[in-house]
């Protein structure tokens, strides 16, 4: 094995004693060669047999020519033994005789690696990977490449670290440094052994920028204890989180471990760590596609159908929304596990959109299906308009995350039109109200409504009515245009709030207004981009 040098001989035969795989041995050695990982495993341990024999070989013939042999034992550091003679509780075991290692890879090519737990040993091989390529394709995804992902047990970063003591005291005898940089990570060599196979079976190559992911999560329930130690040694490690189902993190874990002093951890752990009984659970092999972006432009025709579920402790008011009768459309299509809904603004439940409509987007979550045509989205929108008479859509399109933030910059600086049909209580001609015609950019300071204040923090908000077109209907209504900046509360500005809102519509007409109806006419944010039909 050329990657192999006599200073690695001394480790290889004691990680092969302690129960080691040839793959962690390889990884502990600082074996760069990702092509050599990939190696069955019979023939790494028969490698490492015949590394180990020809050395010894090589030094039986230099004995022969000295009178006195120099012991071929190396002790890396004397240290006490504790009283059951045991080599823990911060005994360091000596590397062992140089004989031709074949009794330690004898026994070491049945058990459980005591470093990766199998890892590196069962879940190589060509029936696992099978076994996840078959989880997804059963997932029917669409994707042309595959970013592959592994998340380890904690534990395993404890059982590394008395090798890692061994390793380095070992070097410190033959005067060489040994950086802990320099040991190749499990989680490095798996995705060096698994990816040509994944890519071999999947028919696609592995890219670490897909918005496609194939993950595994291993866990071994037999070895879980092992960090509990750390603990007590280290207790401001080990905080509870949302979402953590245990404080036991890989990153707590790993902080831990660089806190605790060497002596203090050997004193807990075995060193070298002793081989389990099983293997390592593949607890889940999961798919993820990145989500997906639909946008567009959407009418509302009834003055009875909210933006978003109207649910009030617990309990639904009406019984849709403009988000579901379009979400549920796109969830069927994409295939997607949920939906999340934004838009420019919102319009109260009363309240119609008309004109060009509303600019919309929606995120579909981990979709199964990502490749739509132009003609497959206008089908899509077809369905979507011949489902509801209460809304339609337009210009219905992909697009990216980041397109989104173009609908929600500058919002406040929009300006949007409206139409409101006002009644007052007192009798009023077409000369009474033609004065609004003539007033430009209106300042008004607006209160948090009554009405949203369950909602939204109380602030006074100043607000610009650009312009105002009065219609004079009977002598109790009339309809007014209005042009204002984006996120002025029309309801308030027409009757007042209780004078929450100043000036309003009834201050300046002296009398009290009401409105009865009011329409969105037009949006004015130039975003998605407008197709043609």
């Amino acid at each position: 094995m050329s990657s192999l040098t006599e200073k690695d001989r001394p480790i290889v035969q004691l990680l092969l004693s302690a129960g080691t795989c040839p793959r962690c041995i390889l990884r502990f050695c600082r074996v760069g060669s990702q092509m050599l990982y990939r190696h069955p495993h019979e023939d790494l341990m028969k490698d490492l047999q015949e590394f180990l024999k020809n050395n010894q070989e090589k030094e039986d013939t230099a004995c022969l020519d000295v009178a006195d042999p120099p012991c071929k034992r190396m002790r890396l550091e004397h240290r006490e033994e504790g009283a059951d003679g045991q080599k823990h509780n911060g005994a360091i075991p000596q590397v062992p005789e140089a004989d031709d290692g074949s009794a330690a890879m004898e026994s070491s090519a049945v058990k459980v690696c005591n470093v990766c737990l199998g890892i590196l040993q069962e879940f190589c091989e060509a029936d696992f990977v099978k076994k996840m390529c078959q989880k997804v394709n059963s997932a029917d995804y669409q994707f042309t490449s595959f970013v592959f992902s592994v998340s380890l047990p904690p534990q395993l970063s404890v059982r590394e670290t008395p090798v890692q003591v061994i390793i380095s005291l070992c070097f410190r005898n033959l005067g060489l440094p040994l950086a802990k940089d320099d040991i190749v990570q499990l989680k490095e060599a798996y995705k060096w052994i698994i990816h040509p196979q994944l890519s071999e079976e999947l028919g696609v190559p592995a890219d670490g920028k897909s918005l496609f992911e194939v993950s595994v999560v291993f866990a071994h329930p037999e070895t879980d204890e092992e960090c509990h130690f750390l603990a007590t040694a280290c207790p401001d490690c080990f905080k509870p989180a949302k979402n953590k189902q245990s404080v036991f993190t890989r990153m707590a874990v790993i902080k831990a471990l660089e806190k605790i002093k060497e002596e203090d951890f050997l004193k807990h752990f075995p060193c070298p760590p002793s081989s389990p009984k099983k293997l390592c659970d593949a607890l889940e092999i999961q798919c993820n596609n990145g989500a997906v972006f639909v946008a567009g432009r959407y009418n509302k025709y009834s003055r009875n159908l909210p933006q978003t579920p109207w649910i009030i402790d617990g309990e639904r008011k009406l019984e849709s929304s403009v988000e579901e009768l379009i979400s549920e459309h796109l969830m069927a299509e994409f295939k997607a596990d949920s939906f999340n809904f934004s838009s420019s603004g919102r319009e109260d439940v009363d309240v119609r959109t008309l004109g060009n409509g509303r600019p919309f987007a929606i995120e579909l979550v981990n979709p199964r299906r990502i490749r739509f045509t132009a003609e497959e989205m206008k089908r899509l929108q077809q369905a979507i308009n011949d489902s509801s008479d209460k809304i339609q859509v337009r210009d219905l399109q992909l697009v990216t995350r980041s397109a989104i933030g173009r609908m929600k910059e500058g919002e406040e600086e929009k300006t949007k039109t409206y139409s409101a049909l006002i009644w007052t209580d007192k009798a009023i001609q077409r000369e009474d109200i033609a004065f609004l015609d003539d007033i430009k950019e209106l300042k008004l300071d607006q209160k948090t409504p009554l009405r949203v204040l369950h909602r939204r923090p109380l602030a006074v908000r100043c607000r610009l009515i650009h312009t105002m077109r009065s219609e004079y209907i009977d002598e109790h209504h009339f309809r007014l245009h209005l042009k204002t900046q984006a996120g002025t509360y029309i309801k308030e500005f027409v009757h007042g709030d209780f004078g929450r809102t100043k000036p309003n519509i009834g201050s300046l007409l002296n009398r009290t207004a009401d409105i009865l109806e009011l329409d969105v006419e037009s949006v004015d944010v130039d975003w998605p981009p407008t197709l043609a039909d």
